[in-house]
């Protein structure tokens, strides 16, 4: 397609797809509105459309506008601006919700040619149909606008929208060079709405599932997170498990299913068993389970296939001998890959060690005294308790899955909130290293 020759984009009238004003939040309205009195083009873009349109609560309401963020600020004085090479502006409502208002942003920065050139530092503006191509998925690149409460559709998204198919805009292989953390967006939107892959989009994830090492791990973690916390995270891992993804996220069972005894096949029941276990917690209005929690019932397959630690066995002695193991061959493989904290590392390392003293006890119907009194006694017990879930579909007691939610520290990052507007740091695609792309290593 020609940068200078956009087609016109499809108008779909408010018949057609049934979105009303009273199902857009108020303050995304109010933003929305204060623009366009401004003089200013603005819409509801991404996946605030397609979530509306799928009869979904929307997780955020982004806004685009023509208008450049300097203006933004000067209209709304409860905001800042954030970002480096893309500046977009949050503005502050109550109770900590944030609406980020960006500006259309030009196809010719995002359109470059060649595997190594290197984005413009510059924000470069542009028309909603440029910036409609500069998007992931045909599906998250849909504008609404208020005053006709039209969706604007600049590349067919609306009708992948309604046919259920995952489609990457423009030419798959070349958008997974330039962001490969694009590959799990597309099969996370796929797990989620039971979506179909189409087919070039579906060879490219499968032929570039590698390049995902080329992202920082920080920024693989918090996707992954978003993933295990989403609900779908067993359909998300059939998906992964096919593409080869899930073998990237965690090289610990890279060709473990054709050499050793861990098949892709018997990690699933324990992706179910994280879904319901998620479920549970929102529907008790509880906080979500510790990533180190659920990291570790995804890492036990392994874990008993090289260390049994599924086997009974009240002797202690070799514990901290087993910890260490574990310890050392998680800090060489997904501590780095995921940048996973020490302290992470660590709980994930105590609690499958310690699983053969849960196994011992558990069936003898008797918790001991001094096992009561260590530290991991709760975390490994309802680990222990998960895996019963996972393995024999026997249900973890509410009293030790609540209980153990109270005092559980709250994950690191499954987030579903906005930044912290008080959080001064880095972006996650910043770049970290001279001459990295998104934040990439060269």
């Amino acid at each position: 397609m020609s940068h200078n020759h956009l087609s016109e984009p499809a108008i779909i009238l408010p018949a057609e797809h049934g979105i009303t004003l009273d199902m857009i939040d108020s303050d995304a309205l109010f933003v929305l509105r204060k623009l366009s009195k401004a003089g200013f083009s603005s819409y509801l873009v991404g996946g605030g459309v397609r979530d509306l349109y799928l009869g979904k609560p929307p997780k955020d309401f982004d806004i685009g506008t023509d208008a450049r963020p300097g203006q933004v600020r000067r209209l709304f004085s409860n905001s800042r601006t954030i970002g480096r090479r893309f500046r977009l502006v949050q503005v502050f409502f109550r109770n900590g919700k944030i609406i980020e208002v960006s500006t259309l942003r030009s196809l010719s920065e995002h359109d470059l040619d060649g595997p190594e050139a290197v984005l413009a530092s510059n924000n470069t503006y542009g028309s909603p149909g440029e910036d409609a191509q500069r998007r992931d998925l045909t599906i998250n690149a849909l504008f609404f606008e208020i005053e006709t409460q039209t969706i604007i559709d600049h590349v067919n998204g609306f009708a992948d929208l309604k046919q259920g198919v995952i489609r990457m805009i423009g030419e798959p292989n070349k958008r997974i060079n330039r962001d490969p953390v694009r590959m799990l967006r597309a099969i996370r939107h796929a797990a989620r709405n039971h979506f179909t892959i189409e087919e070039r989009t579906w060879l490219a994830l499968s032929a570039n599932s590698h390049k995902l090492v080329l992202c920082p791990a920080a920024r693989l973690r918090d996707e992954l997170l978003k993933d295990i916390y989403s609900g779908s995270s067993a359909e998300w891992f059939e998906l992964s498990c096919k593409t080869g993804i899930f073998y990237q996220l965690f090289p610990i069972y890279k060709n473990r299913a054709a050499f050793t005894g861990v098949p892709p096949e018997s990690l699933q029941p324990y992706f179910r068993t994280i879904d319901r276990l998620n479920a549970r917690m929102k529907s008790g209005g509880k906080q979500p389970l510790p990533d180190h929690l659920l990291l570790s019932l995804i890492l036990l397959p392994w874990a008993n296939e090289h260390f049994q630690v599924l086997k009974p066995s009240q002797q202690s002695s070799n514990r901290d001998q087993v910890s260490a193991d574990l310890r050392d061959t998680i800090d060489a493989t997904i501590g780095s890959s995921l940048g996973l904290t020490r302290s992470c590392r660590q709980e994930i390392s105590t609690m499958l060690a310690h699983l053969p003293i849960m196994s011992a006890y558990h069936k003898q119907n008797n918790w001991p005294k001094w096992l009561k009194r260590k530290s991991y006694f709760k975390k490994c017990r309802l680990l222990y308790f998960c895996s019963l879930e996972a393995t024999e579909q026997a249900p973890v007691p509410d009293h030790l899955l609540l209980a153990t939610a109270d005092s559980a520290p709250r994950p690191s990052s499954p987030t579903p909130s906005k930044r912290n507007p008080h959080r001064k740091s880095k972006p996650a695609i910043s770049a970290t290293h001279p001459g990295g792309i998104f934040g990439f290593k060269r």
